[in-house]
């Protein structure tokens, strides 16, 4: 029988989609609730679906941000529900969402992406939240599987998500 012990704590990653003008006022939001950043991508044209533009617009692009505070694996949950809060807050005056905010993890293995939906790869971790390993590492960068979205494939976020690992593991052999 193996022996029962914690997680280390993992990166936490947020991938937003939007117009490009909120993202500021998103990020600020992010910042006060989970912490200093210390890691923001550039701003990078979300055109892989249409699955948004009926209720966000076109044009829309996607940035993604790193927390220098790690959290333990569980957060995820709390951490949901409160980018899904937060995402209420920008909602129009229509109610329609004008920012989609993915909070996720990262470790030296893998990125972990939160979700309210259920599929048969995606894990259910209590309180309506799932995830889903949506990269795993191996042989010197990330790599996909046959679920992980197309964007999530593309060459830009491969090397985001590396370059975040790599802080990561620089952090972790000092």
């Amino acid at each position: 029988m193996g022996k029962i012990s914690g997680h280390e704590p993992v990166k936490l990653i947020v991938g937003l989609i939007g117009q490009e003008e909120l993202f500021e006022k998103t990020r600020k939001a992010l910042l006060k609730k989970f912490g200093k950043i210390d890691f923001i991508s550039p701003v990078i044209a979300f055109n892989f679906t249409d699955y948004y533009n009926a209720e966000m617009g076109s044009n829309l692009k996607r940035q993604f941000l790193s927390f220098k505070k790690n959290i333990v694996c569980e957060d995820l949950v709390p951490i949901k529900h409160f980018t899904n809060k937060l995402e209420k807050k920008f909602y129009s005056p229509g109610s329609r969402r004008q920012v989609n905010i993915d909070p996720g993890y990262l470790n030296l293995s893998k990125l972990v992406l939160a979700t309210t939906k259920d599929h048969q790869h995606r894990l259910y971790l209590g309180k309506g939240i799932f995830a889903e390993v949506t990269l795993r590492f191996r042989h010197k960068s990330f790599i996909g599987w046959e679920w992980t979205y197309p964007d999530y494939l593309s060459l830009a976020y491969i090397e985001i998500f590396n370059h975040i690992r790599n802080n990561l593991f620089a952090g972790k052999k000092a």
